[in-house]
């Protein structure tokens, strides 16, 4: 996830500091795409259709804590390494997913049942065209993260267009594409520990 910014000779008393920004950091990235990636899974089995909406709370507090504040986290520490694309990316998304349990929590029960998913589908819009502009972003910078924004932007669509036009089965396939993105995301996550641990590149990310 960690685009480093051309390095900058800084000297402290002496002391020669690491050139590239956060390089005692270690990768943010694989954090946030996990955390991304789990609370992802769980919601889109309900987007789905696989478990009764009666059992979806179980994804709100997965939204606040791990989809929001741990990204909220990892891309203060992508700003730390110098990566403008990891810092919004996962700032943003886990507010997306803070603000998401705030409203399932607290304002869509107090909205008028009959009106009510014309909010949620202005709610997922504004996400959408968010993510329309960091997928053009990906494409610079691999082809995975390429691909798990391009899923990402398609279910947001699909769960917008059911949100506004009331249509289940768009939905439905939104949720399917959602598993689909939490499994593109978790690919990223995996192939930055892997690399770590293993001391090499074990799960390609594809040029861009």
């Amino acid at each position: 996830m960690t685009q480093q910014l051309a390095p900058a000779a800084t000297q402290q008393i002496g002391t020669a500091l690491p050139t590239n920004p956060g390089a005692f950091i270690a990768d943010p990235g694989a954090l946030g795409t996990a955390a991304f990636a789990l609370t992802t899974f769980v919601l889109s089995i309900f987007n789905a259709g696989l478990l009764p909406v009666t059992l979806e709370p179980v994804v709100f507090g997965l939204a606040l804590f791990y989809g929001g504040v741990v990204q909220l986290v990892a891309g203060t520490l992508e700003f730390f390494k110098g990566s403008t694309f990891g810092a919004v990316v996962f700032c943003s998304y886990g507010g997306f997913w803070m603000s998401f349990w705030y409203y399932v929590t607290f304002v869509a029960p107090g909205l008028p049942k009959e009106t009510a998913h014309s909010a949620t589908g202005v709610f997922l819009l504004a996400w959408t065209v968010f993510t329309a502009y960091l997928l053009i972003a990906a494409t610079r910078v691999h082809r995975a993260m390429f691909i798990t924004f391009a899923l990402l932007f398609v279910t947001f669509v699909l769960l917008t267009v059911g949100a506004l036009g009331g249509l289940v089965v768009a939905t439905r396939i939104g949720g399917f594409i959602g598993l689909a993105t939490a499994a593109a995301a978790w690919y990223l996550s995996a192939a930055s520990v892997l690399s770590f641990t293993f001391g090499r590149e074990v799960l390609p990310l594809g040029k861009r």
